[in-house]
């Protein structure tokens, strides 16, 4: 008897969590799970297709939330729907701006710089403290600067 009580909590448990992600205050950070993704003028299957994202681990800011679509920003600021089973919640990040950024040993603008990375690479994105962010991208991490990504200050 006790035993199959805590089967059922922990079923219930394990379902409710999906729902429970779904549930974040916006505006949030995610990122593009796949290599190809719809965005839409609205928020339904039945709405026209508006852009084709085709780079899986894009940064988008989530900015509204309805049933099981979100209304996302890109770094350019185009704003469309897509579904929310298409992102992750996990964050990613892309350099912006017009010069490289370096990427560095250390949280720090005198550390060795590693890797040059250019505008429009786009990777993980670890932890910011004190204006620094670790990132990685493909088998290379280091330390960028968060004034030199998108998608890693407050969305």
């Amino acid at each position: 008897m006790i035993q199959r009580l805590i089967l059922t909590l922990a079923a219930l448990t394990l379902l409710g969590t999906p729902a429970q992600a779904q549930d974040r205050e916006v505006p949030y950070w995610a990122s593009l799970r796949a290599n190809e993704i719809n965005m839409r003028v609205g928020p339904s299957a039945d709405y026209k297709i508006d852009w084709v994202y085709r780079r899986k681990g894009l940064p988008v800011k989530v900015v509204r939330v309805m049933e099981g679509w979100r209304l996302i920003e890109d770094p350019d600021g185009t704003r469309g729907w897509v579904a929310s089973r298409l992102l992750d919640p996990a964050r990613g990040a892309m350099v912006i701006g017009k010069d490289a950024a370096p990427m560095r040993e250390d949280a720090d603008a005198s550390a060795p710089i590693k890797w040059q990375l250019a505008p429009g690479v786009v990777g993980t994105l670890g932890d910011c403290a004190r204006g620094w962010c670790e990132m990685s991208v493909g088998k290379r991490s280091g330390w960028v600067r968060q004034t030199q990504l998108w998608g890693a200050g407050e969305p």
